[in-house]
């Protein structure tokens, strides 16, 4: 099934910084049904590099579901507005992800991004807790 238009929110996250690390990606479709969920345990890494790999296993699968359109809901105001240009990507451990992000931009006709408070992204949340618990038991 190929959709016009994916909504989708991501989270990272960290147990130390850095530390123990996982990643929830929640996908909607235009109606707001789910379409897909996933969370995944992403090794040691920084709070900032599982909201960027969060962000890019999220359009990875939008990629793989045919969407011509994505918004990206992040609750990492820092990955927003880097995406958004606002930000420059200084650290070195970042460039390579946010290169990531920038091919994969390429495959959709429109995109956006938006932070949103972590009250309003808590399924995807959810889903790194459950990623890093289920690792680290």
């Amino acid at each position: 099934m190929r959709y016009k238009k994916l909504i989708i929110y991501t989270d990272g996250g960290a147990r130390g910084n850095p530390g123990p690390a996982g990643v929830g990606v929640v996908i909607y479709d235009m109606n707001k049904i789910v379409v897909q969920k996933l969370g995944e345990y992403i090794g040691e890494q920084t709070n900032n590099q599982a909201e960027y790999k969060a962000l890019i296993l999220g359009l990875v699968r939008a990629k793989t579901l045919g969407a011509d359109e994505v918004e990206c809901y992040l609750d990492s105001e820092l990955v927003v507005k880097q995406m958004q240009g606002k930000y420059r990507v200084k650290n070195a451990k970042l460039k390579p992800l946010y290169a990531e992000v920038v091919e994969l931009v390429k495959y959709f006709e429109q995109i956006s991004y938006a932070h949103v408070v972590r009250e309003k992204n808590e399924e995807a949340d959810r889903l790194v807790n459950e990623a890093i618990d289920g690792e680290t038991g």
